[in-house]
């Protein structure tokens, strides 16, 4: 009985979707994912005081050459040297008026650790994205998912959006 309970129990975990995770926008507007269906997804932390930040202008350049099939979502974390450490308006003001970010931006959240953010428990561990185990060890790690929420893959900090790399896994 208790090895049925246990494999009962993984196929539970492996089968859950990034589509029944619940987000909050920067502005506070509660949505899932599922809302995006049938459009790959860019999922991102990051954060405004970092060495990669200009990678927001390259995340906004991919989302509007592509956002009839992509959607980009930023979750802002102040996980790593403290590099994001400003409230929710201060830095939507911030990626508006220096990138002029229009993609989803999440409220700021945790990416790793015992608060770790529900969709970075999902992309983070093969039980729930059935692929592989990933750290988030900086800001700007990417996660790029199909059109039906599958994790495609994981890429670190210093690939650009604009990186052939990318681009050519959303033709």
């Amino acid at each position: 009985m208790k090895i049925i309970v246990t494999l009962l129990s993984i196929i539970l975990l492996s089968s859950s979707s990034v589509y029944d995770i619940s987000l909050n926008k920067i502005s506070g507007e509660s949505f899932k994912l599922s809302d995006f269906k049938g459009k790959k997804l860019l999922i991102v932390n990051t954060a405004s005081k970092c060495g990669y930040t200009s990678q927001y202008r390259d995340l906004e350049k991919l989302y509007q050459s592509h956002k009839d099939k992509l959607e980009i979502i930023g979750m802002p974390c102040n996980q790593f040297m403290g590099q994001e450490p400003g409230g929710n308006s201060e830095i939507l003001a911030f990626c508006k008026k220096n990138y002029g970010v229009t993609f989803t931006l999440l409220e700021k959240g945790y990416v790793k650790g015992d608060k770790q953010h529900p969709l970075y428990s999902w992309l983070t561990k093969k039980e729930n994205n059935g692929i592989d185990n990933y750290t988030i060890t900086w800001n700007f790690n990417k996660f790029l998912l199909d059109e039906n929420g599958k994790l495609i893959e994981h890429f670190g900090s210093g690939v650009s959006p604009a990186s052939e790399k990318i681009t050519s896994l959303l033709k």
